[in-house]
């Protein structure tokens, strides 16, 4: 059982980039697969990418394009490098491992602000 700790959030401006980092306690490279969600206020937590243990790689329609998500095993590190950021996407970003189970607690998350 790993701890996660995200990082890299802050405020950007609209078109920016952001690269969000997630440090594990522990090795990743034995975790099948890992993703980052994201939650702003009035709207429900989502999935926004994925990558398995393979290297498969799955995105939300709202981010493809525009947000790469990857892991560095040597590192125990997951990232989410986010390009031509919109004000929609201003929300606090968390890492988690996958598939998720009903009682799984979050971290505090990293905060991504895009504004003028």
């Amino acid at each position: 059982q790993v701890q996660l700790v995200e990082s890299g959030g802050g405020l950007v401006q609209p078109g920016g980039s952001l690269r969000l980092s997630c440090a594990a306690s522990g090795s990743i490279v034995s975790i099948n697969a890992m993703g980052w969600y994201r939650q702003s206020p009035g709207k429900r937590r989502e999935l926004v990418a994925s990558i398995t243990q393979s290297g498969s790689t799955n995105y939300a329609d709202s981010v493809k394009g525009r947000f790469t998500i990857s892991r560095d095993n040597a590192k125990n590190t997951l990232y989410l490098q986010m390009n031509s950021l919109k004000p929609e996407d201003t929300a606090v970003y968390y890492c988690k491992t996958l598939p998720t189970r009903p009682f799984d607690s979050w971290g505090q998350g990293t905060q991504v602000t895009v504004s003028s």
